[in-house]
């Protein structure tokens, strides 16, 4: 099996390392001294990776799908795509689930890092302050609009003690994210359910706050989406959510720009990314009262060790720092030749190189955008139903 064989490839490379050694004290001190550092990590990511590879040999029929989803993105009018949206983010996710969780953890947003904080750890503080706004109390009715394999959903509610219903599209994402409440003990606080936020499944005025995190981007129409949501909230409730947008900074008339958008798009899944405007008025216009709405990209207090949200996305020469170490300029070119040859001795499914080509670039469509801060995924919107 792939977890087999990336063991076996493991322990050769250990073999090899004590063979190096043994006829040097000296270089045998040092080795067993950096092992002892760097082995817990090494071995951490030996397992994700069997289990990342293991989970794309049996769904060789999602990464069928790229070819489908590429042909979508193939023009520049977004109208196609916004008309069939589903079929697009449905797509998407199928293709990018297995990815995400193996290089980013099972929390599917960015957050900037502040001093003194791990990777991890900023992630769960960017959900917490959203949590923070809606004003919840233990055994409230919350809907988490989007909700990938559950991971901001199973933090919250052990934060806020709310029972959460978590919507996705993707019937992958739902079974993941059942299991997983499963086995951290949360499966009577998050209940994940299959749906479409442009049409929700629930009754009117059925939830006491509704969030969603780097989720309603892929919506064809925001006023369309964010009406569905006020519809299901209680008179005098709260929604709050990060958004994906253009900035002030972004000018449609630069390449770099231009690019970088469409690099967005076709790498996130994306019916068509717009300005910050756009999401404020589509929120007024669907009948919420705005309390808030502002780049928490904007926001600084990152102390002397932080770091920007889209850091993460930037090359690295270290080879522990992931997923930073496959944008330098060597992996960029090796990755896709290694997966390349993976698919030739099926030990991933056809479609996999091309799905990890079509991820890097949506990476680095979203770093440039950082880097010019032309691009934000991190518009935060707070609105309340009026009573």
């Amino acid at each position: 099996s792939a977890e087999d064989d990336v063991v076996i490839i493991y322990v050769f490379l250990m073999e090899r390392l004590r063979e190096t050694v043994e006829s040097s004290p000296v270089a045998l001190a040092i080795s067993l001294g950096c092992a002892a550092l760097i082995s817990p990590t090494v071995w951490k990511g030996v397992q994700l990776t069997a289990k990342f590879l293991k989970t794309l040999s049996v769904s060789q029929a999602k990464q069928k799908r790229i070819d489908g989803y590429n042909s979508l993105h193939q023009g520049e009018d977004a109208d196609e795509r916004n008309e069939q949206y589903a079929e697009l983010v449905d797509s998407y996710y199928d293709l990018a689930t297995s990815f995400y969780e193996w290089g980013w953890g099972s929390c599917f947003h960015f957050a900037d890092r502040r001093s003194g904080e791990s990777f991890h750890e900023s992630l769960r503080r960017h959900e917490y302050y959203l949590a923070s706004r809606l004003n919840v109390r233990p055994g409230d009715a919350v809907l988490d609009c989007g909700c990938g394999i559950g991971g901001p959903a199973r933090n919250i509610a052990r934060f806020t003690r709310a029972k959460i219903s978590a919507i996705t599209i993707n019937a992958g994402q739902v079974e993941r994210a059942k299991q997983l409440c499963l086995d951290q003990g949360l499966e009577d606080l998050v209940k994940p359910i299959q749906g479409d936020f442009m049409a929700l499944p629930f009754p009117d005025a059925s939830f006491d706050a509704v969030y969603a995190i780097e989720a309603t981007c892929h919506a064809p129409d925001r006023s369309k989406c964010y009406s569905e949501i006020l519809r299901v909230l209680k008179p005098g409730a709260v929604f709050a959510c990060y958004e994906w947008c253009l900035t002030d900074a972004y000018d449609p008339n630069n390449p770099l720009h231009t690019k970088l958008k469409k690099d967005i798009e076709v790498g996130d899944g994306l019916p068509d990314l717009v300005h910050t405007s756009v999401c404020s008025k589509a929120l007024a216009d669907a009948g919420f009262e705005i309390i808030e709405a502002r780049d928490c990209a904007l926001d600084g207090k990152l102390g002397a060790n932080g770091e920007p949200w889209y850091t993460p996305l930037t090359a690295s020469w270290n080879p522990l720092v992931w997923p930073r170490f496959q944008f330098n300029p060597i992996m960029f070119r090796i990755l896709p030749i290694l997966l390349r040859a993976a698919e030739f001795a099926r030990l991933v499914p056809q479609g996999t190189c091309k799905t990890q080509v079509m991820l890097q670039a949506g990476g680095i469509g979203c770093a440039n955008g950082g880097i010019t801060g032309a691009f934000t995924p991190m518009f935060l919107m707070v609105a309340r139903k009026p009573l």
